[in-house]
């Protein structure tokens, strides 16, 4: 074999470990994301994800992970764990996204969102889920 080929194959499996440790990182810290906005909100992200999936949040909010939530009529989701505010109003903490998502209009009477219907079991889900969208 040509050395330029020899080159070129290690570059190819250089190119595949970097990327399988890039790949590696990554998942290991979405676990540790995952992990901790369990900690904060008691609930489970992947069970946060579905119920968003499963409620028609995603008709008004663009919430990324979530098949079809591509609304654009409400902010979108998107890097919602760095805000600070909900609904520009509300600091956010975990038990006020907790609040808000179960009862909005008991925090902003006259706000847009619909009431959700959502009980604070599913609502600690979705919030864990919302506090793994980061930038």
């Amino acid at each position: 074999m040509r050395s330029g080929a020899w080159i070129g194959l290690a570059l190819g499996a250089a190119a595949l470990i970097l990327g399988a440790g890039l790949a590696a990182n990554y998942v290991a810290d979405r676990q540790r994301l995952a992990a901790h906005a369990r900690a904060m909100t008691g609930g489970d992200p992947e069970a946060g994800r579905a119920a968003l999936a499963r409620r028609p949040c995603g008709g008004c909010h663009t919430i990324p992970g979530v098949a079809g939530a591509t609304g654009a009529v409400a902010a979108s989701l998107d890097g919602f764990a760095s805000r600070v505010y909900i609904d520009g109003r509300l600091q956010n903490t975990p038990d006020n996204l907790v609040a808000w998502i179960v009862d909005p209009h008991a925090i902003d009477p006259p706000n847009a969102m619909p009431a959700t219907g959502v009980s604070r079991r599913e609502a600690r889900d979705m919030a864990a889920y919302l506090y793994t969208l980061t930038p």
